[in-house]
């Protein structure tokens, strides 16, 4: 066998959300590059393609924690007359030097240790709006985050429980519950859900009877929910040119892998004046460890060439720092 080679915040959404030509961006995927090519008979002409699952799990986990569902909100919610409008920009670090991140398009695909930046810039705009409810109050969100050069969008809504709050005088935490979920746009190759379960804690101090802070704290869980769609690993060749009619048997989709759990941790404040507030957040995603079990398979190492394999997310911890501002009515 053988193996073939928003103010300024609103302005940079408004210049990431104009309309632009159809053209991909250096942070767009090619899931084509996360293939084996064999040569089963020994002609020099490739037979099978086999999608690196390993990689290509590790790659969506790190991948899922840029697009995950924003935070960026203390335990209080908006109450029932409330609503905010707010835009972020936001900066996550992956592993740039990893096998898996040779899919970015930005990557020279024989590269194996380097593979673009070592950050991941997104920007989002949102609206958040407080519903009356007699006990728990309830507030939900929805909105959009863009990739910077990419075609990749996830569309986001959350719904979100205060537990308890409005204790604001009395030396006791909100406390809030929160769901919500991210959808993935703007790439082919790739089929992508997040679904974020999160607790948080957080208390109001005045300050000066003009500012209000909120800082606030909490944990919270990724689901990601990855399906590969119909992959070509050799797009520049034309499968209908006659000399190579058997490119077309090369097609291939991943195999669908169990959901990727991941841990983050978050912390944040939010300051307000009057309508308007800015709020700065830093989030640690912990190294991914779930597993894709096969029963009765071995483990996947790097450059195999079954897909009956456990495959392991081997995702480092990932530090996001996000910065969003707007207006609370």
């Amino acid at each position: 066998m053988r193996r073939l080679g928003v103010s300024a915040l609103l302005a940079l959404f408004a210049t990431a959300a104009a309309p632009a030509p159809a053209a991909a961006g250096d942070n767009d995927l090619i899931l084509g590059r996360l293939v084996l090519l064999v040569d089963d008979t020994g002609s020099g002409m490739p037979t099978r393609a086999v999608g690196q699952s390993l990689e290509l799990r590790s790659l969506v986990s790190e991948l899922g924690v840029a697009l995950a569902p924003r935070l960026l909100a203390p335990a209080d919610t908006l109450g029932f007359g409330g609503f905010q409008f707010s835009a972020d920009i936001a900066w996550t670090s992956i592993s740039n030097d990893a096998r898996w991140w040779r899919a970015m398009r930005s990557s020279p695909a024989a590269d194996a240790t380097s593979h673009g930046a070592a950050m991941l810039p997104t920007i989002g705009l949102f609206a958040r709006k407080g519903i009356w409810f007699p006990v728990p109050s309830i507030e939900f969100g929805a909105g959009a985050v863009h990739l910077f050069d990419s075609k990749i969008w996830s569309g986001q809504a959350y719904v979100k429980l205060a537990l308890q709050e409005g204790y604001h005088d009395l030396p006791v935490p909100s406390v809030a519950v929160r769901g919500g979920v991210s959808r993935m746009l703007g790439q082919k190759d790739l089929d992508l859900t997040i679904i974020s379960m999160d607790g948080s804690v957080s208390k109001h101090v005045g300050v000066g009877s003009t500012w209000g802070l909120d800082p606030y704290a909490g944990y919270g869980a990724l689901l990601m929910v990855p399906r590969s769609e119909v992959i070509d690993p050799t797009p520049e060749i034309d499968p209908l040119d006659p000399m190579f009619v058997s490119d077309r048997a090369l097609n291939f989709v991943f195999k669908d892998q169990d959901d990727i759990l991941r841990h983050r941790l978050f912390l944040g404040a939010k300051l307000q004046y009057y309508v308007f507030e800015l709020t700065m957040e830093a989030t640690l995603a912990l190294a991914g460890s779930s597993v894709d079990s096969r029963a009765g398979s071995d483990a996947c190492t790097f450059d195999s060439t079954t897909t009956a394999c456990d495959t392991t997310d081997q995702a480092g911890s990932q530090r996001s720092f996000t910065v969003a501002a707007g207006f609370d009515f």
